[in-house]
C-alpha cells in the first residue's frame, strides 16, 4: 500500500508533458520522430508515468543514460524501443540484446570489448554509433575510426546498426557558428556510410527548437518535454508556449510570533527586525531545496513569503505577513492566485540550470500525477 503522510509533494501534471510533445510534432516534419529523454527519473518527474504520457503522446522511443534505467522502463514497456545514451560497460550488452535494449557504441575500442563476448548473444545487439562532433564527451572523432567501427558492427551478424547520432555542445547558445561547425562535421560521417540506418538523430531540445535543418529521422526531446525552455536564448525563440509539469508543495507545520532581536536557525543567520510570524515546512536540502536558496520566496495566501535563516536537512523557516492557521498550503514551484515561481527562478538564484535543480528533488518528495 501506497501510503504518503508527508505534506511535501511534487505535482506532476502529464497532460503538460503531452501538450509540450504535441506542440513539437506540429513544428516537426512530419517524418521527424520523437525520441523522449527519461533519463535521471525522468528528470526529476518520475520515469514510469511520464514515459507512459510520452508515448500516449507519440514518442517512438525512449532514451535513458544508464543500464539500470533502462532496465527499470524494459519491465513496464516490453515493447518500446530504449536507447541507452551513456557508456555502458560491455558485460551489459548480452542483457541488453536479450532485452531487446539499443546501447551506444561509442569508440573502435568499445566495440572489439563487446565483440569478445558477442558469441553469448541470443539476438543481435541493436546499437547507435555516435559521433563526436565537437562535444568532447563520448564519441568517434575521425573518419578512420568511424569507417573501422561501422565495419566491424556491419560485418558481424551479432549487431544491427539501428541508428547514429551526435550532441550539440552550443545548440541553446545565441551564437550558431560552433552548430554549424558541428552540423558539417556529423554529415560529414554520414556521408562515409555504405547505408544509412532507420534512425539519424542529431537535435536535443535546444537544437530541436532551433533549426528546422537539423531534424534528421528524429529528435531528442529532453528538459523542453518538462516545460523549460533549454535556455534564455532559446526561450525568446520558442515556436509555441513550453508548458511546467512540476509544482512543488507543502505547509505549515508549524507558526510562532518571534520579538525583535530574535535569531531563526542554524548560526543565527536569520534576525527579526520587528514582531514577525515565522513558520515552519516540512521541507529541507534532504528533499532536494538546497541550502543556496536561502532568501528564496514561496507562496502562501496568494503573496509571496521569503524563506530566512539557513535551510536544514528537513525543515526550513519563512516569513509571514500576518498569521497562518497549520496545514495552510506553502508553493514552492507552481502557481497560487495571482503569482508563480518557475524552477528557472531557482536556478537564478543557484546560479546554475533547472536541470540540475529538478533532478535533485529527491526520491522522499512524492510525486502526485495529475
Amino acid at each position: 500500500m501506497n501510503i504518503h503522510y508527508r505534506p511535501t509533494y511534487a505535482e506532476i501534471d502529464l497532460e503538460a508533458i503531452r501538450s509540450n510533445i504535441e506542440g513539437l510534432k506540429t513544428y516537426l516534419d512530419e517524418k521527424t520522430g520523437v525520441i523522449a529523454v527519461v533519463k535521471a527519473n525522468a528528470y526529476g518527474h518520475g520515469d514510469i508515468e511520464v514515459a507512459k504520457a510520452a508515448i500516449e503522446a507519440g514518442a517512438i522511443m525512449l532514451a535513458v543514460a544508464t543500464p539500470e534505467e533502462a532496465l527499470r522502463l524494459r519491465e513496464e514497456f516490453p515493447e518500446t524501443d530504449i536507447l541507452v545514451m551513456g557508456p555502458v560497460s560491455p558485460a551489459f550488452a548480452e542483457v541488453a540484446a536479450a532485452e531487446r535494449i539499443m546501447l551506444t557504441a561509442f569508440s573502435v575500442e568499445w566495440m572489439n570489448r563487446v565483440l569478445e563476448e558477442a558469441d553469448k548473444f541470443l539476438v543481435p545487439l541493436q546499437v547507435h554509433a555516435k559521433v563526436d562532433s565537437g562535444m568532447g564527451r563520448i564519441g568517434v572523432r575521425s573518419i578512420d575510426d568511424w569507417e573501422e567501427l561501422i565495419h566491424l558492427i556491419r560485418t558481424s551478424s551479432h549487431f544491427i546498426l539501428d541508428g547514429i547520432y551526435t550532441h550539440f555542445a552550443t545548440a541553446d547558445e545565441e551564437s550558431k557558428s560552433f552548430v554549424d561547425e558541428q552540423a558539417t562535421v556529423f554529415k560529414e560521417f554520414i556521408s562515409q556510410l555504405p547505408e544509412k540506418p532507420r534512425l539519424v538523430h542529431a537535435a536535443n531540445s535546444a537544437a530541436a527548437l532551433r533549426y528546422r535543418q537539423l531534424q534528421f529521422d528524429a529528435v531528442r526531446f529532453g528538459i523542453a518535454m518538462y516545460g523549460f525552455p533549454p535556455s534564455p536564448v532559446v526561450k525568446e525563440v520558442l515556436p509555441y508556449e513550453l508548458k511546467p509539469a512540476l509544482s512543488l508543495y507543502s505547509e505549515i507545520a508549524h507558526i510562532k510570533k518571534v520579538e525583535v532581536g530574535s535569531t531563526i536557525g542554524y548560526g543565527q543567520a536569520y534576525t527579526a527586525e520587528q514582531e514577525e510570524w515565522i513558520a515552519t515546512l516540512p521541507i529541507g536540502y534532504a528533499d532536494g531545496l538546497q541550502r543556496g536558496l536561502s532568501g528564496q520566496e514561496v507562496i502562501i495566501g496568494g503573496v509571496r513569503a521569503p524563506i530566512v535563516g539557513r535551510i536544514c536537512m528537513d525543515q526550513c523557516m519563512i516569513r509571514l505577513s500576518k498569521e497562518y492557521s497549520i496545514g495552510e498550503q506553502v508553493v514552492l514551484i507552481g502557481k497560487q492566485g495571482e503569482e508563480e515561481i518557475r524552477m528557472e527562478e531557482w536556478a537564478e538564484r543557484l546560479q546554475t540550470i533547472p536541470y540540475e535543480t529538478a533532478v535533485l528533488l529527491t526520491n522522499r518528495v512524492n510525486r502526485v500525477y495529475k
